[in-house]
């Protein structure tokens, strides 16, 4: 009980944020489904884990670098409302923390290309989770592609984690995005070329959503112009 108000106070504050600073704009392509559900988005900044939240109606663990958990009060904080640590080499504990949480009735978002997408433009290559994660739980997949300004994003550096990390963080600025259209997937997780292509369908479908939300915050920034 607890827990889902703060989850709620939270997503609250987030959303107040989001339309304060980030002239948040998202789209939802049709209505999302009432079984399990996995986000899978791209990720061109560090502030995507918190503004994903905002795509659904029912709480969302997100997978998120173990490095953020191991930051004091804000790793306890993301552990009491159910985010997920992901590290290095532990995928089947990170899968299985996840499968868990959906059983629980909470949706899950993955980043499948791992790290924040170059800062340069274009995507990295997708990792496997997202593909293993649907097969195995039988959940629909709800490709998600966000856009927003690159030259806007502040590059920050910090230790506090005890590592010493360096992320784009999205602090102001149009922030768009399109929720796509579920996708269910069949096949076993065991086979490894099935689920390559699986997440390599999954982050074509990213892209695509991340050019509507592209044409959309052109639109914006063209009507915000002095010319326009």
């Amino acid at each position: 009980m607890i827990k889902n108000l703060i989850y709620k106070i939270s997503t609250g504050l987030v959303r107040l944020y989001a339309r304060l600073f980030l002239n948040f704009d998202i789209e939802w392509q049709e209505s999302l489904p009432s079984g399990p559900i996995i986000f899978a988005a791209n990720h061109p900044s560090a502030t995507d884990p918190f503004l994903i939240h905002l795509v659904s109606h029912k709480p969302v663990s997100v997978c998120i670098t173990d490095n953020a958990f191991s930051v004091p009060i804000l790793g306890s904080y993301m552990r009491f409302i159910h985010q997920i640590s992901v590290s290095p080499g532990q995928g089947k504990r990170t899968l299985e923390s996840a499968h868990q949480h959906m059983t629980a009735g909470r949706a899950v978002a993955i980043f499948p290309e791992g790290l924040i997408s170059p800062h340069e433009g274009g995507y990295h290559a997708p990792r496997t989770g997202v593909a293993r994660l649907a097969l195995g739980t039988g959940a629909q997949v709800v490709p998600v592609g966000i856009s927003l300004v690159r030259e806007r994003s502040t590059r920050i550096s910090s230790g506090i984690s005890g590592k010493r990390s360096t992320a784009w963080w999205y602090l102001r600025g149009p922030y768009v995005v399109t929720v796509g259209r579920p996708i269910r997937f069949d096949g076993s997780s065991d086979d490894h070329e099935h689920v390559n292509t699986i997440a390599q369908h999954v982050m074509e479908a990213i892209h695509l959503l991340a050019e509507e939300s592209e044409k959309r915050l052109r639109k914006k920034r063209w009507a915000s112009s002095p010319s326009g």
